[in-house]
């Protein structure tokens, strides 16, 4: 058995290279586990945590903060603050003193995206491996300590990111940072956890994607539209690489990656910036920083020519469908206001019952059950813009496709009116106000931003720049990109006997 305590010490680093997510959606390593023995040379952990400080330091400082604190109060107007750590930690906090509940992100600058050839999985696959002991706690103590206090906690990994976050009360706070802060240096792994993990993987990737008739043809379409960049390569990994992920490709993804200088941690919620700065510097700053990553730099996606198609039938499909699909450039990529132009085109074009799609396929010719399209902006690289959509009745994907297709080229040709566009604008930045009373968005939304190479003040600014986005940017954006010639489409059918 191999045992690896602060791997980043022993360990050179090694220089690696959702839409889809993929995450845990439950407590991880419920059962107690015997920590395997520490080396006698091993140097003090950086982060102390003890198993008795795990329940009852926490009560202890609940029932003091319910019998002496008086409710806080809103001392400044909810300006999002964001500092720097010296050892090179990004900090944002968001205070939103409505409820007292916070909301603590911590996001790592690497998703599959980020994986050597060959190596499909692994991010994912660590993602996992972040639930296992450390040098001061068990495995499992964390989703133990937040489920007795009645928080919530999740994980997830992308393309570009990969992210941890608990919601608690503000009291749980430190803990909450001390424990994060503990498995960014502390993480100890051994050949049995990377083999039970790597096993959950693949039963996850056997009932999530191999027994789903959509998963399939989506991991198709990918695989067809990007020719060249990685995003081509399903997040949970290929079953013939993740299959062979080992203890070593493990402890070199932990040391290269999992750093406070390659991580940004979004705090929202009844906090102030004051308060989680005191915090982050005791918890976090006491990480030592990684050697600088260099630049994410990936293959470039060459000129797309050709129209492709991709087509699966089976016998679980009851009912058909379509989605056509173009590469775009993101918010990250794009020229000034292409990327917001390519938004609203998208709430134009499919994005509710009020979209040309459902007014003209849904209401008006009745041939589709539901039909639409979104642009996913917040990508490192370039991205995609989707149209969909399922028959009804007696029609056929193809019609729909055709449809669909004339209402892109309507809008290609002659525009959008300005009562259309404006009418989107104030849905599209009304929805995503809404959105932002609930703190795990507006966590996600600052972390996903400034992880895909952002920041702050362009969170801050989106609204205005939306506002600013012209008819003829719209119309523009839809004739260079949305080009039927371009597109790759994916069509899934129900299989019959011949």
């Amino acid at each position: 058995m191999k045992t690896v305590a602060h791997p980043a010490r022993r360990c050179p680093p090694i220089h690696l290279l959702p839409q889809g997510e993929t995450g845990t959606r439950r407590f991880q390593n419920e059962e107690q586990i015997t920590l395997p023995l520490v080396p006698s040379s091993q140097p003090e952990p950086l982060i102390k945590l003890r198993s008795h400080w795990l329940l009852g330091t926490l009560f202890a400082i609940a029932l003091a903060l319910m019998a002496t604190a008086p409710a806080l109060a809103a001392t400044d107007d909810g300006k999002v603050t964001d500092f720097v750590l010296d050892n090179g930690m990004e900090v944002v906090v968001i205070p939103d003193h409505r409820a007292p509940i916070v909301t603590q992100m911590v996001w790592y600058k690497t998703g599959s995206a980020d994986e050597s050839p060959g190596k499909s999985g692994i991010a994912h696959l660590f993602e996992r491996l972040m639930f296992k002991a450390t040098t001061n706690l068990a495995a499992g103590e964390l989703g133990r300590a937040v489920s007795a206090i009645g928080g919530s906690m999740n994980a997830f990994t992308s393309y570009d990111y990969t992210a941890f976050h608990e919601t608690v009360a503000p009291w749980a706070l430190e803990p909450m940072m001390s424990f994060e802060a503990d498995r960014m240096f502390n993480l100890m792994l051994t050949d049995d956890d990377i083999k039970t993990e790597r096993d959950v993987i693949l039963e996850e990737r056997r009932s999530r994607i191999d027994n789903n008739p959509q998963a399939v043809l989506d991991e198709e379409v990918d695989a067809t539209l990007w020719q060249n960049q990685p995003y081509r390569i399903p997040v949970i990994g290929w079953m013939q690489e993740v299959e062979k992920l080992n203890w070593a490709d493990a402890v070199a993804f932990y040391a290269t990656y999992y750093r406070p200088n390659n991580a940004v941690l979004v705090v929202a919620g009844d906090v102030e910036p004051e308060t989680v700065k005191a915090l982050a510097e005791k918890t976090y700053g006491k990480v030592p920083r990684g050697p600088d990553l260099p630049p994410r730099v990936r293959p470039v996606e060459p000129e797309q020519n050709t129209r492709r198609t991709v087509t699966l039938s089976d016998a679980r499909v009851s009912v058909p469908s379509f989605s056509t699909q173009w590469v775009v450039p993101s918010y990250h990529t794009a020229e000034p206001g292409e990327a917001e132009a390519l938004d609203l085109l998208a709430e134009i074009l499919g994005g509710g019952n009020r979209s040309r799609l459902y007014q003209q396929l849904v209401v008006k010719e009745g041939i589709a059950t539901e039909a639409g399209a979104y642009f996913r902006g917040t990508m490192l690289d370039a991205t995609r813009f989707t149209i969909y959509g399922s028959p009804r009745g007696d029609a056929k994907p193809a019609d729909l496709e055709a449809a669909a297709d004339a209402e892109v080229a309507r809008i290609a040709r002659d525009g959008v009116s300005s009562d259309e566009l404006d009418k989107a604008k104030d849905r599209y930045v009304r929805s995503v106000s809404f959105a932002r009373d609930e703190q795990p968005y507006m966590a996600y939304l600052y972390g996903s931003t400034l992880a895909t190479g952002r920041n702050v003040k362009d969170v801050e600014e989106w609204p205005d720049r939306i506002r600013k986005v012209t008819a003829d940017q719209v119309k523009a954006a839809a004739a260079r990109y949305l080009v039927p010639d371009h597109s790759t489409t994916g069509y899934l059918f129900p299989k019959t006997e011949n």
